[in-house]
Order: structure tokens, then C-alpha cells, then sequence
């Protein structure tokens, strides 16, 4: 007998699904982080918001609900299979989502995206481009970057942060290249973002293991991937604090450096049972990361 989850994600293409089942599969939840880092970015340029909220608008409709959304469309295609283990419930495993509407809405917002972008200029499509190309490299056969958690983690960390960092840094300034002291925040804060996304994984153990996708919570085991993802996500803030004193914005690398030792002591409680509190410092202390990167921006932008 065929499996109910097989005849279900093969339904007929032709059944549309529901709005409401389509917005499930973009996550709306998941829009946030790249939209905070690109208003960190345009924070960081210096130049001032009044007369620019169209654009600042429309680069957060782009970072969030269209490119953020496009890699969770294209991840819960390929993804299929696995969600069928871990999260039955999803649009495409429980079959909402029918036939291949899950491949044509990450297919459709792709290029929205694309379109949406290059209304904000050059520098802005090509980074949104570079965003989506990593997004499908991270999914999609055969390179599947979430294979491997080393390199998977890292194409989701600079799409989520760096490359919205900068995108919004560059939408403000007309197109111009960001400081290279803009650069370089960003590129620290997706290294860290790098840990935050081993932590997303321990919910997916048994489905990744089963399945063959070697995450760090499946290459190194839990208590393991829990220490290098809070040695990642730390090491980065330490150097944050420590270049934001040598360029003259003592105040802030103190509140930067108070916020991270409140993620250490919670760190110590995180390592002490990683998978039952993977998702507890997802929504504690990584509020305190990214409460880091707008304290980090103010300094950029008090420096200009």
C-alpha cells in the first residue's frame, strides 16, 4: 500500500492550495532577521530616514517577505522528504500544499524578488541575486549546501545577515558600496549567525539523521555542535567590541560587551542540556545578539 505522506505530496497539480497554506510555506516568522539587518544597515549608513521610507520600506518588503521567503518556499520543496519525518505537518508533507505548488511559489516570489530588487538599483539585484543563488544552492540538488552543516550554515548566515546588512547600508547611500567598516560588522555578525543556525538544527535530528543530511547536531552529536555553536556566536561579538573601542565608540562596545556576557552565563545553561534548550536560547539570547547589531550600527553611524 502506497504511503498516505507519498499519494499526498503527488496530488494533482492542478488543485490550487489555500492563500493561508501558501503563507505557511513562505514563514512568516522566519522574515525577521534579514529585515532587521537591513534596517541595521540603512541605521549604519548615516544617512537620515525622513524622505527615504519608500525605499527603506520596499527593501524590507524585499529582504523579508520576498527573498526570505523564496529560500523557505525553495527549502520546503527539497525538503520534502525530511519534513515528511520531522514536521509531517507542513504544507507540503500533510498535502495542502498539493502536486508541485510548492516548487511554483518558490519559483513565482524568485522573481518577484529579482523584480523587486532591481527597482532599488544595481548593487541591490546583484546582491539579492547572490542571496538566491545561495538559497537554491542550500536546498536544491545536486550541490545541496544543508548537507553539510559547515557550509550550509554559512550560505543561510551571510544571506540572513550579511547580505541584508549591506544590501540596506547601499539602498541608503544611492547605490554606493558601504564603508568598509560597514563590511566588516556585517561579515562579523553572519560569521556568529553561523551558530545561530547550528542551534535551529537540533529540532531536525532524527529526520537529518534517517536522511542522511549531516548537520552539525548529526556530524559532532548534540553537546558538541551546542559548543561550537556558542564559540561561534561569541568569538565574533568579542572582536565587535574590541573594534568598536579602537574606532571611538566606547559606550557602545560596552553595551555591546554587557549584552554578550548575559549570552554567556545563558550559554552555560544552554550547554548544560542543548537539545531540550536549543529553542529557549533561540528566543533569548539570540534576541540579545541582534540587539547587538542595532548597538553596532548606532556606532557606525555616530562615526560618520
Amino acid at each position: 500500500m502506497a504511503n498516505p505522506v507519498a499519494r499526498s505530496i503527488t496530488a494533482a497539480s492542478a488543485e490550487f492550495p489555500a492563500p493561508t497554506v501558501v503563507l505557511e510555506l513562505l514563514k512568516p516568522i522566519t522574515w525577521f532577521p534579514p529585515m532587521w539587518a537591513f534596517g541595521c544597515g540603512a541605521v549604519s549608513s548615516g544617512v537620515a530616514w525622513s524622505g527615504h521610507w519608500p525605499l527603506i520600506v520596499t527593501g524590507v518588503v524585499l529582504c523579508g517577505p520576498l527573498l526570505c521567503a523564496s529560500s523557505q518556499a525553495v527549502n520546503d520543496w527539497f525538503d520534502r522528504h525530511v519534513d515528511a519525518i520531522n514536521e509531517p505537518g507542513r504544507p507540503i508533507p500533510s498535502g495542502r500544499m498539493p502536486g508541485q505548488w510548492g516548487l511554483i511559489v518558490a519559483i513565482i516570489w524568485s522573481v518577484l524578488s529579482l523584480i523587486c530588487a532591481a527597482a532599488l538599483g544595481t548593487w541591490v539585484l546583484v546582491a539579492a541575486l547572490a542571496g538566491l543563488v545561495l538559497a537554491w544552492l542550500y536546498s536544491a540538488p545536486p550541490i545541496r549546501l544543508k548537507q553539510n552543516g559547515w557550509w550550509g550554515n554559512l550560505a543561510c548566515a551571510v544571506s540572513y545577515e550579511g547580505l541584508a546588512w549591506v544590501t540596506g547600508a547601499a539602498v541608503m547611500l544611492g547605490g554606493v558600496t558601504p564603508s568598509g567598516r560597514t563590511i566588516v560588522l556585517a561579515a562579523l555578525y553572519s560569521l556568529g549567525a553561523h551558530g545561530i543556525m547550528t542551534l535551529n538544527d537540533f529540532k531536525s535530528i532524527e529526520g537529518d539523521t534517517r536522511c542522511g543530511v549531516r548537520s552539525l547536531p548529526v556530524l559532532l552529536g548534540a553537546e558538541h555542535a551546542a559548543e561550537v555553536a556558542c564559540v561561534v556566536m561569541a568569538l565574533p561579538q568579542f572582536v565587535v567590541v574590541a573594534l568598536l573601542t579602537a574606532w571611538g565608540a566606547p559606550h557602545q562596545a560596552i553595551a555591546v560587551g554587557l549584552l554578550l556576557g548575559i549570552q554567556l552565563l545563558m550559554m552555560r545553561r544552554l550547554l548544560g542540556s542543548p537539545r531540550e534548550r536549543a529553542a529557549w536560547y533561540q528566543g533569548t539570547g539570540v534576541t540579545l545578539y541582534v540587539s547587538g547589531m542595532l548597538v553596532s550600527a548606532f556606532a557606525l553611524k555616530g562615526l560618520i
